[in-house]
């Protein structure tokens, strides 16, 4: 029996993909130990015909990615095109899915998770459902107080292991709250207030000597 994770961020073994799927297979091994498991990374492109074979001759994969404009990145777009549809015959194949990504809402990724499912149904596969998590971009850098729902996903490695399923009331878990409102959302605007919801970001863009380009618009077209 074999089950593999194929990881779509393009951050690769640095990604917060891994992180969670790396908590993910902690359950799932403490349960079950006769399982073959592999991990492919479709970071640079490289990987995607190891990825179609481990479709063809797994018999659980979870793909993973984070969500990118509220879809996929672009590694994983072309991956999923090199599938061929009409060859593909691993009809006993459990498949399923990780959207991870900074948003607090899961809300956001309502629109891929329909096309994730969709997708199941074309290859003619076991649908195993869709984990949503948003809030993750931070992951890596936050405490643990913070990151609390990694032990969620180990729950549902388990689950996984023991039921060849994912537990529905652990993906409703992980994937709230689907808008922010009450407290949490006045939270986030006194943040917006204090100028500390950006703080991240600005962070990331200075890492990068970015900082001082982060209003321009190269692709910008005025109206004559």
């Amino acid at each position: 029996m074999k089950l593999t994770c194929i990881n779509g961020s393009p951050r690769g073994r640095s990604s917060n993909s891994k992180v969670l799927l790396d908590r993910f297979l902690d359950g799932f091994r403490s349960v079950e130990n006769g399982y073959a498991i592999e991990e492919v990374y479709l970071k640079g492109g490289k990987n995607h015909a190891a990825a179609v074979r481990a479709l063809e001759t797994s018999d659980i994969v979870i793909l993973a990615f984070p969500l990118y404009t509220d879809s996929m990145p672009g590694i994983v777009k072309a991956f999923i095109e090199t599938i061929d549809l009409q060859t593909f015959r691993n009809t006993s194949l459990k498949l399923g899915f990780l959207v991870q990504s900074g948003f607090p809402e899961g809300h956001h990724s309502i629109y891929i998770k329909r096309y994730l499912e969709k997708l199941a149904g074309r290859l003619g596969v076991d649908f195993l459902g869709t984990i949503i998590k948003g809030g993750v971009e931070g992951l890596q850098i936050q405490p643990k107080w913070m990151t609390r729902y990694l032990e969620l996903f180990y729950e549902l490695g388990q689950w996984l292991a023991l039921e060849h399923a994912f537990n529905k009331n652990i993906l409703e878990k992980l994937s709230g709250p689907e808008h922010l409102k009450g407290m949490r959302l006045m939270i986030y605007k006194l943040l917006k207030i204090l100028g500390l919801s950006n703080f991240y970001w600005n962070q990331q863009l200075k890492e990068n000597n970015a900082f001082g380009k982060r209003f321009e618009k190269p692709y910008y077209q005025p109206i004559n």
